[in-house]
């Protein structure tokens, strides 16, 4: 069987972030930042002009998504202890056992995800690619996608989709 894919890992796939793990025990890290990295694999059958995508037309959608997380904090919405809510005047407060941080709303991008795990971060990201290229390209036959968000150099979590 022959398949075709293209990937993308550009330098300026990056995004700078803030977030802290929330550990099976219930302890957690103090919140820190990462200048994560992306890759994406996106697969999908050979069109009759001999490409996956055009790679002009598939970078700016993965560049998009790392702009909306780029210089925020990254909120897990569906961690069954962390609360979060927004007061009347505009700030975002998070609550998670005896921590409290408050923080302007719009520095919080707010995640369907349960931790802000780098694994996390690579699933919203790929779901999100994936619905995007989709809207964007429907004469694309999309059949996998990989992604990589790297947290540290050598460390990334990885996700992949096959239709």
């Amino acid at each position: 069987m022959e398949r075709w894919a293209i990937d993308l890992a550009k330098e300026y796939f990056k995004f700078s972030a803030a977030h802290f793990l929330i550990f099976p025990d219930g302890s957690a890290e103090r919140m820190h930042g990462h200048n994560y990295q992306v890759t994406a694999e996106i697969e999908a059958a050979l069109t009759e002009h001999g490409l996956v995508l055009d790679f002009k037309m598939a970078k700016p959608v993965v560049r998009e998504l790392c702009d909306e997380l780029d210089e925020h904090f990254l909120l897990p919405a569906e961690h069954p202890v962390l609360q979060h809510g927004v007061r009347p005047d505009g700030v975002m407060e998070v609550r998670y056992l005896d921590r409290y941080y408050a923080m302007p709303v719009e520095d919080v991008v707010v995640l369907p995800i349960n931790n802000s795990s780098s694994e996390n971060l690579a699933t919203w990201f790929g779901r999100e690619l994936m619905r995007r290229l989709q809207v964007r390209f429907p004469d694309v036959t999309f059949t996998s996608l990989r992604i990589t968000v790297e947290e540290t150099r050598g460390q990334r979590g990885v996700y992949y989709y096959s239709a």
